[in-house]
């Protein structure tokens, strides 16, 4: 008998499997997609890139409160910081909460505030010379913070960074460098606002 079944070439008789409803096939494309999503988006976010929102006006003009940003965190899993990198990292007298500032000091380096102007120290300049920062607004100084974080000597760990809006940072005139293991990324994108979607390359600085 094969009323109750389909038969196949070889005679042998299969029951019709029974068909989801609609409603299921639709909650099931949901998991599906969430779960797909989840194996994509966790390790491009942990791994690869995460966004920031900007909070508040240490960096103008180069951002703006409020700006959505993209920090790529591959980049320093191949190579190490540069000078002139605006990076995202975890304030060192709290690591819970995260700031945005430019390095403008690198590991092993001496870096001196003076004159209203940044000063380093290496092995390639050991008499020192001053950053041209044609990124700060026009006439703008560096101040020194407390007398301590005027004149630092960095370890070979340690990154200065500053703000480019230098009368309204708090950076590592104030509360020190950050250490490497501190750091989250490097700013790479500007999504938002659209209009002022932007690259942001590491600047090349005159000696």
């Amino acid at each position: 008998m094969e009323q109750n079944g389909q038969q196949n070439g070889q005679g042998q008789i299969q029951h019709p499997s029974p068909k989801r409803s609609g409603a299921s096939m639709f909650v099931w494309d949901l998991i599906k997609v969430f779960i797909i999503s989840i194996l994509i988006i966790w390790p491009v976010r942990a791994f690869v890139a995460q966004p920031f929102i900007v909070s508040g006006s240490s960096m103008e003009p180069t951002f703006h409160n409020g700006e959505y940003l993209i920090v790529n965190e591959l980049d320093y899993r191949l190579h190490a910081p540069k000078r002139g990198d605006i990076i995202v990292f975890r304030y060192p007298l709290d690591t819970k909460e995260y700031f945005i500032k430019r390095i403008v000091g690198l590991p092993g380096e001496r870096v001196k505030i003076t004159g209203g102007k940044v000063e380093i120290f290496n092995n390639a300049h050991p008499r020192g010379f001053f950053l041209d920062e044609s990124y700060l607004p026009s006439g703008d100084l560096t101040f020194p913070g407390t007398a301590s974080d005027s004149d630092i000597k960095l370890s070979a760990n340690e990154y200065f960074v500053a703000g480019d809006n230098r009368l309204a940072s708090s950076d590592s005139r104030f509360w020190g460098p950050v250490p490497a293991n501190d750091i989250v990324g490097r700013v790479s994108v500007r999504i938002f606002p659209f209009q002022n979607f932007s690259l942001f390359p590491t600047p090349t600085y005159k000696s």
